[in-house]
């Protein structure tokens, strides 16, 4: 069945529920679910043309899928970039985007805040095939610009961080990149499009964990690359159709699904995780709270300016303790005390979930490179859901108030 195409100048929000393939015959209403792993080819020589990519037309699951098709335009027309690909996890993105754009000899600058496991895939495993990488303090950017080399072809931020929601200037962060002949990278997990967008200040790539707040319910995994349709082309779509990071078409309807209430999700979400952050920073048990929308971040203002002037729905505080070892005991009390809130490594879902980073998300790294990424034994990070905000205060006082 033809479908018109969209008009243009559409908001997110229908861009959100509105960006997909055509409809099929069928007429259906919402997004079908292609389970197939080949597609029936029209000819041998049609057949040929594909497979050479001289032709449109999907030939194998590792290759291309209707419904993830529809994720990636869906993903790509929120992030205001000119293509999208999709891959298998978070993770698998990152190390996609860094297998298909460097080799040995070349040099990666990334923030020292960054999430545990990228900084282990760049750190470790890009280390042993003779890839060069500089950590440096997220907010820095003097230091961003001195470790900057002749061989470095990507600069790489993660904005709001995890789990102490460090801001970075993503379009300083763009020029400094620009002017040394690197690209700019940003992974966007924290904010999504509906909050900010990094393309339209200067960055060449956006990574997205769809496991987060695209899914927003906790249910699939999956990742992202937003980019120009030349690195998409060139660059990635080769790598991933041989390597196999490929996302399956019914994780890629569940996160397109999700995407449709993405606006609405992270703007009720972000204020609940405001007023809990106001609030947590009155309570004598808590020694700081970390979180964009506070006048008290250290970049509050720059969040507000690159955000939407939203937080986001990710905070962090850390208990008050002594020393870090009765820091880690406060803590774990007040995890092992809720009783509606749950204790969960993930984030971006409609549930409230609550984790120790120091022990989970960060607890590969050394205690240097913790410290050095500020990460306390203290440190509780709380991805605020949907639940009623009073319930969320009350469950956190089971803990705080018998600390």
């Amino acid at each position: 069945m033809s479908q018109h195409p969209l008009p243009d100048n559409l908001h997110l929000d229908t861009l959100a529920v509105r960006t997909a393939v055509d409809r099929s015959q069928y007429g259906e209403n919402s997004e079908a679910l292609y389970l197939t792993s080949g597609y029936v080819q029209p000819s041998a020589e049609a057949s040929a043309r594909r497979f050479a990519g001289e032709e449109d037309g999907y030939t194998y699951g590792r290759s291309g899928n209707p419904t993830v098709s529809s994720f990636e335009m869906r993903l790509a027309a929120l992030e205001g970039s000119e293509a999208a690909l999709a891959t298998a996890s978070g993770m698998s993105s990152i190390m996609l985007m860094l297998f298909s754009l460097l080799k040995a000899g070349d040099h990666v600058l990334y923030s020292q805040s960054m999430f545990g496991s990228t900084i282990k895939l760049i750190g470790s495993e890009f280390a042993r095939f003779g890839v060069e990488s500089t950590i440096v303090p997220q907010t820095d950017l003097a230091a961003w610009k001195a470790a900057i080399r002749p061989n470095t072809k990507i600069l790489f931020a993660e904005t709001p961080t995890n789990p102490l929601t460090e801001v970075c200037d993503i379009a300083a962060l763009a020029d400094l990149a620009h002017n040394a002949g690197a690209l700019l990278a940003v992974d966007n997990c924290f904010a999504t499009p509906i909050l900010q967008r990094p393309m339209g200040m200067g960055s060449d790539i956006v990574m997205h964990s769809g496991t987060k707040y695209l899914d927003g319910q906790g249910r699939v995994m999956a990742g992202a690359l937003c980019a120009s349709e030349k690195l998409i082309t060139e660059k990635f779509l080769p790598v991933i159709k041989n390597s196999g990071m490929v996302l399956s078409p019914f994780n890629a309807w569940v996160v397109l699904k999700g995407l449709e209430t993405l606006d609405i999700r992270m703007r009720a979400q972000s204020a609940r995780a405001h007023e809990l952050a106001l609030w947590l920073e009155q309570h004598p048990q808590v020694a700081r709270v970390y979180y964009p929308g506070l006048t008290s971040h250290p970049q509050h203002d720059l969040a507000m300016k690159q955000m939407s002037g939203l937080g986001g729905a990710v905070l962090s505080f850390d208990v008050k303790a002594p020393d870090p070892q009765t820091a880690r005991t406060q803590a774990f009390h007040v995890l092992d005390s809720l009783r509606v809130l749950s204790l969960c490594t993930n984030l971006g879902d409609t549930k409230t979930l609550l984790t120790h980073p120091a022990s989970t998300s960060h607890g590969k790294l050394s205690e240097d490179q913790r410290q050095a990424a500020g990460i306390g034994q203290g440190l509780i990070r709380v991805a605020v859901g949907l639940e009623h905000i009073d319930d969320l205060k009350a469950d956190l006082l089971r803990g705080l108030d018998t600390l």
